[in-house]
């Protein structure tokens, strides 16, 4: 999760480069977007998603020693879902009166119920596994089932976007709006083909 992070902020810096024109002002502005992006990611992203991990984590052990049912997921989600919330990049830089958050908000919480499922499975995992790899072969023994995972995980990502793409003014960022959008698609495209990519790399190693 953490390596993922650190991917994708790598990727974003890429992409700024690539979708940054402004015209006779590039050489002025280009850095300032740079050095601001360079210290967001390194304090507001990085604090963000390591808590996001974290209490996926914490949820998902306490839903194995409490019991994992139906009753209790609900509980647990509902106690931990403020915390990842109240973590999350795209809720902290967006507006949460704006007419299009709760929304984005409900899309935020598919996305944990999600993870926490997917967390639950990685932590059932007995055998010994040597890598990432060997533990998500080992939860989810059958391609089809990390596949369609995947895949969901994809869709809430892609519906969140479209809600910013739709209605840019829900942005917190001052400037830029139009940039960070652009970025947004990009990387997500990119970042898609990736773990495609990726998840048939790891089932075909069987």
């Amino acid at each position: 999760m953490i390596q993922q992070m650190e991917n994708s902020i790598a990727l974003g810096r890429k992409l700024i480069d690539t979708e940054l024109d402004t015209g006779l002002l590039n050489f002025i502005i280009k850095p300032i977007v740079k050095a601001f992006y360079d210290y967001w990611s390194r304090n507001d992203v990085r604090e963000g998603t390591l808590k996001q991990i974290q209490v996926s984590l914490d949820s998902g052990k306490e839903l194995l020693i409490n019991g994992n049912n139906e009753q209790n997921f609900n509980k647990i989600v509902e106690e931990s879902f403020p915390k990842y919330l109240d973590a999350d990049q795209a809720s902290r830089n967006c507006s949460r009166s704006h007419k299009n958050y709760e929304k984005l908000k409900q899309v935020a919480k598919e996305t944990f119920i999600n993870y926490l499922k997917e967390v639950v499975k990685f932590l059932e995992v007995r055998e010994d596994v040597e890598d990432y790899g060997d533990l998500c072969r080992a939860a989810f023994t059958k391609k089809e089932i990390a596949e369609q995972n995947l895949m969901k995980q994809l869709e809430f990502t892609e519906r969140g976007i479209k809600i910013i793409e739709e209605d840019p003014s829900i942005l917190r960022v001052p400037v830029g709006k139009k940039i960070v959008v652009k970025t947004l698609r990009r990387g997500f495209e990119r970042t898609k083909a990736e773990f495609i990519k990726s998840l048939n790399e790891t089932y075909n190693q069987k």
